[in-house]
Order: C-alpha cells, then sequence, then structure tokens
C-alpha cells in the first residue's frame, strides 16, 4: 500500500499529537507516583500503605504501556521517513487501511502482531 506526500504528511501529524498526548499523560502519572512517595509517613496505617502500593503500581503499569506505545509511534515515524509506512515490520506484507485508521502507529499486521504478542516470533 502506497500513501500520497499528503496523506503521510497528515498521519505524521496525527501521530506527533498522540505522541505530545502520551507524554503529557506520562508526566503526569510520574507526578502522581512521585506525590504518593513523598507524602507517606510514619503515622500511616499499613492499609493505607497497601492502597497507595496498588495505585503506585497500577500508575506504573500504565507509564509501562505508555512508553511502549511511544516506542510505536517514534517506529511509526520511523517509518514514515524511511518510507515503509504501511507495511509489516515482521513479514513485509501491506498493513490494512482500516487498522491504520484505527491504530496510525501500527507497524505490524493483525496476525503478525497477534504472532508477536504470543511470543512466536
Amino acid at each position: 500500500m502506497t500513501f500520497k506526500k499528503s496523506e503521510l504528511e497528515k498521519i505524521r501529524k496525527i501521530l506527533l499529537d498522540l505522541k505530545k498526548q502520551v507524554e503529557r499523560s506520562l508526566q503526569g502519572t510520574n507526578q502522581k507516583v512521585k506525590e504518593t512517595e513523598e507524602s507517606k509517613g510514619y503515622s500511616q496505617h499499613q492499609a493505607d500503605e497497601g492502597t497507595d502500593d496498588f495505585h503506585k503500581t497500577i500508575s506504573l503499569e500504565v507509564s509501562t504501556q505508555g512508553y511502549t506505545i511511544l516506542r510505536q509511534i517514534d517506529r511509526a515515524l520511523e517509518k514514515i521517513e524511511e518510507g515503509s509506512y504501511g507495511i509489516c515490520d515482521i513479514s513485509g506484507d501491506p498493513i490494512s487501511k482500516s487498522r491504520l485508521e484505527a491504530i496510525p502507529y501500527a507497524t505490524m499486521t493483525v496476525a503478525s502482531q497477534q504472532k508477536f504478542d504470543r511470543g512466536e516470533v
């Protein structure tokens, strides 16, 4: 699948906007984790500490997912520059337009993504 230069520029803008949103979200999540850590005191009840630890774990998981998406966005931007946007990194097959519309930072076809998620690639 080939894209017109104007289409790639539109996709590039979408990816850059997404990148900014994810970075802002990660910054907020990281700040919450730091605030939770700084607010712990000696008088805090163990149950409250457990709840804080649970929230910190969830925030860290969200951060991990955010960083994964950032890497995927950066890879999609690289692919635009390379001229390979829309081509699967694993199989070399075209990525469906509907997939790219839903996930503009997709770098694999659905089939390749499933294999990757199962650890088969």
